[in-house]
């Protein structure tokens, strides 16, 4: 996530914290459910269009899986599969380290 943000303007950056700041103040009803435990947040910014894909770990945790230029109507498939195989990592490498 960190190089699809490093890779953005500045303008384009404040976007996308923007809508996932929307999405932490107002929950996942400022979102759209992708499939399972997957969402998407939209933001634009210089007439582009962003998407990224995050789960809600806590109630106040929302880890972003994925980040993309939309340059279609709908989410790319492989883009929904990177963020579920991304969501079932972070989890496994968390159980390892709990006692």
């Amino acid at each position: 996530m960190k190089d699809f943000l490093d890779q953005l303007t500045d303008e384009q950056a404040a976007a996308v914290v923007a809508a996932m700041k929307d999405v932490a103040e107002n929950g996942l009803a400022s979102a759209r459910h992708l499939r399972g435990e997957v969402y998407e947040v939209r933001a634009e910014a210089e007439r582009q269009a962003f998407r990224v894909l995050f789960a809600q770990e806590t109630s106040y945790i929302l880890l972003s899986l994925s980040g993309f230029q939309k340059k279609r109507q709908k989410t790319p498939a492989n883009e929904i599969m990177l963020a579920e195989s991304r969501l079932t990592d972070w989890r496994r490498r968390g159980r390892r380290r709990s006692p």
